[in-house]
C-alpha cells in the first residue's frame, strides 16, 4: 500500500514539474527595459535585410518620443512609445510579436505611418520591454491590453480620433482577437501581419518543428497555462473573434514565413464576417513582408487606410444626410 502511495506522490509531483517547466519555457519572460532592439533574429531569412533594418531602428531612436504609461484592466503597467507627427491625425497603434522588441518589429510599419502622416503609439506588450507582468499570454489577455490602449486614445485625444490597430506575429493575432471585443467605433480597421490562427495552434507548430510530440505536451501546457499564468489558453482565437466583427481587416503574410504558416492567415481570412483583405508576399519569411516589397507594402496598407477612412465618411453621410 505504502509503495502504491508513494509511486502515486512521485507520479503528481512529476506531472507538476512538467506542468511548471512548461510553463516557463512557453510563457514565463521577463520584461527587459533596456533590451537591444538591434538583436535580430537569426536565420538566412533575416541576412539581406539586416541592414536596411539596422537603420530603420536607428531611425526611430533618434526621433523625438514620448513615453506613455497605462494601467490595464487587470493592474499591470504597460508602456508604449507615442510619435507624435500631427496634431488631429489618424493613430496606429503598434503591437510586436513573441518575445519580440517594438523597434525592431515595426521598425518599418512605424515609418509608414509616419509617412502617412499618422500618430502612433507602438507598444511594449505585457512581459516584454518596459511593460510588467512576466507571463506571455499569446493574445489572450494581450487583446484586452489592446482595448485599455485604445481608451486611453479616446481620452486624451478625442472619441472621434480615427484608430487603427496593427499588429505583428503574436501582437498582430493579438489586434485580430481584439476585434470582436467592445471597440469604439472609431476604430476604423485592423492591419495583421502574419498573424496565428489560434495560440494553441501555433504552440502545436512549434512543437512539431521541435520533434516533440505535441498531443502528449499540449495538456501540460495548458495547465501550466492555467496553474501558473492564470489565464485559459483556449479562451479566445483569431479564427473566432473576426467571425463575430464588421472591422474592416487588412492581412499581410510572407508566403514563405516559416514559422507562422501562410495558410493560418487564409483560416483567418475564411472565417472574416466582415470586409476583409489577404495580400501575401512571395519569397517573405516570418514578418518580412514590408522589407521583401516595400512599395508594394505601402501601397496595399495605403489603400486599405483610405478605404476604411472613406467607409466611415460614407457612413456618417448616410447618418446625417437631410431627409
Amino acid at each position: 500500500m505504502m509503495i502504491l502511495i508513494g509511486a502515486g506522490i512521485l507520479l503528481v509531483s512529476l506531472c507538476i514539474l512538467i506542468t511548471y517547466i512548461s510553463y516557463r519555457e512557453v510563457f514565463y519572460a521577463v520584461p527587459r527595459p533596456d533590451e537591444d532592439a538591434h538583436i535580430l533574429p537569426g536565420g538566412e531569412q533575416y541576412k539581406k535585410s539586416v541592414d536596411r533594418m539596422h537603420a530603420l531602428i536607428d531611425e526611430m531612436e533618434r526621433l523625438p518620443y514620448e513615453l506613455l504609461f497605462i494601467q490595464a484592466w487587470d493592474g499591470t503597467r504597460l508602456v508604449g512609445r507615442y510619435y507624435h507627427v500631427q496634431d488631429k491625425a489618424p493613430f496606429q497603434i503598434q503591437f510586436h510579436g513573441y518575445r519580440g522588441a517594438a523597434l525592431r518589429d515595426f521598425c518599418g510599419g512605424n515609418k509608414l505611418a509616419r509617412e502617412m502622416g499618422h500618430n502612433t503609439i507602438v507598444v511594449d506588450e505585457r512581459a516584454h520591454g518596459r511593460s510588467t507582468s512576466r507571463t506571455i499570454t499569446f493574445g489572450i489577455k494581450e487583446r484586452r491590453d489592446c482595448l485599455s490602449w485604445v481608451s486611453y486614445v479616446c481620452e486624451h485625444f478625442g472619441s472621434d480620433t480615427p484608430i487603427f490597430l496593427s499588429g505583428v506575429s503574436m501582437g498582430a493575432a493579438a489586434v485580430l482577437m481584439a476585434s470582436n471585443l467592445d471597440l469604439p467605433a472609431n476604430v476604423m480597421g485592423i492591419i495583421a501581419d502574419c498573424p496565428y490562427s489560434s495560440p494553441a495552434a501555433i504552440i502545436e507548430k512549434v512543437c512539431r518543428d521541435r520533434g516533440l510530440p505535441p498531443a502528449v505536451l499540449m495538456p501540460f501546457i495548458r495547465l501550466g497555462a492555467r496553474c501558473f499564468g492564470h489565464f485559459n489558453l483556449d479562451e479566445a482565437t483569431a479564427v473566432d473573434a473576426v467571425r463575430r466583427t464588421r472591422i474592416p481587416i487588412l492581412l499581410i503574410h510572407g508566403e514563405d514565413d516559416r514559422f507562422v504558416p501562410c495558410r493560418m492567415s487564409q483560416e483567418i481570412w475564411s472565417a472574416c464576417g466582415g470586409p476583409r483583405t489577404l495580400k501575401t508576399f512571395p519569397g517573405a519569411g516570418h514578418g518580412l513582408s514590408y522589407m521583401v516589397d516595400t512599395k508594394r507594402y505601402e501601397r496595399l496598407v495605403k489603400q486599405f487606410v483610405e478605404e476604411c477612412m472613406q467607409r466611415q465618411r460614407l457612413a456618417k453621410g448616410k447618418v446625417f444626410s437631410p431627409k
